[in-house]
């Protein structure tokens, strides 16, 4: 298994690869093309940032049958999918901002796919030689706006509502792994990807139907059961297999005007 991810030297930031305590620093992103400068530096010195800057964050909704229950909702009997804005990334180790602390605002866990090549139109038997690789994600959802406004866009896309990281993985098969979420270090969301109702390769080829997947886009691919709300002060800790783990803070944001409302 390779490693890649983001990381920051001073005010340099950089793309590398992770081996052992080192970083082998990259010339450009490594999703398109893996050059090493030759440039090492041990990791221990360098902080980890955003390991993506995808053109388009797409997120896969109910696709583990529990969760589908424990929302009160029914299949779809296709991939239910909506965008999430870039801006909402978050790397490893920065704080999740409560937009309206009034709301109730939830966890979710989700596997994340990275792709390659560029895919349009592909079928599932060649979409997993589109992938690149894959890391983890926190999907924050405001549940009050999504029960009011009946779409996913915008009670999933404030700043810091996509924690992701810390690094992505290449060469791994992902199709049967551990997936898990501790808050404040009580287990909240346990299952393995085996339980996703649609398969990674499933979900690359039904994205690619209706837009062009580029080089470093990123798809979540849902959540198992156990949802459930953040609060300020909260720790999380997200965990695939025996991947290195996200952790996150959680605060409340400064907003001028906390509504949401328009004038």
């Amino acid at each position: 298994m390779r490693t890649f991810g983001g990381f920051r030297s001073g005010d340099r930031f950089f793309y590398g690869e992770a081996r052992g305590e080192n970083v082998h620093v990259l010339a450009g992103s490594y999703w398109t093309h893996i050059e090493p400068t030759g440039e090492v530096l041990p990791l221990a010195k360098v902080r980890i940032d955003l390991p993506v800057a995808p053109s388009k964050l797409i997120a896969v909704g109910l696709n583990y049958s529990d969760h589908i229950a424990e929302m009160k909702r029914t299949p779809l009997g296709t991939p239910l999918i909506w965008f999430k804005a870039p801006s909402s990334l978050l790397p490893h180790g920065g704080t999740i901002e409560i937009a309206f602390p009034e709301h109730r605002t939830d966890f979710e866990v989700e596997l994340a796919i990275v792709i390659g090549d560029p895919a349009k139109n592909v079928s599932a038997q060649v979409a997993p030689d589109h992938v690149f690789g894959y890391t983890m994600g926190l999907d924050i959802s405001d549940r009050d706006l999504q029960r009011h406004e009946k779409q996913f866009g915008r009670c999933k896309s404030f700043d810091t509502y996509t924690p992701i990281g810390p690094f992505v993985h290449v060469d791994v098969d992902v199709s049967d792994l551990s997936i898990e979420l501790r808050q404040n270090g009580e287990l909240r969301q346990q299952a393995r990807t085996s339980q996703m109702i649609y398969s990674v390769a499933q979900i690359v080829s039904f994205s690619s139907q209706w837009m062009t997947l580029a080089a470093g886009d990123v798809i979540l691919t849902g959540t198992p059961s156990g949802v459930g709300p953040i609060h300020a002060s909260d720790q999380l800790e997200a965990a695939i297999d025996d991947w290195p783990p996200l952790r996150n803070a959680v605060t409340n944001a400064r907003r001028d005007d906390l509504s949401g409302k328009i004038d």
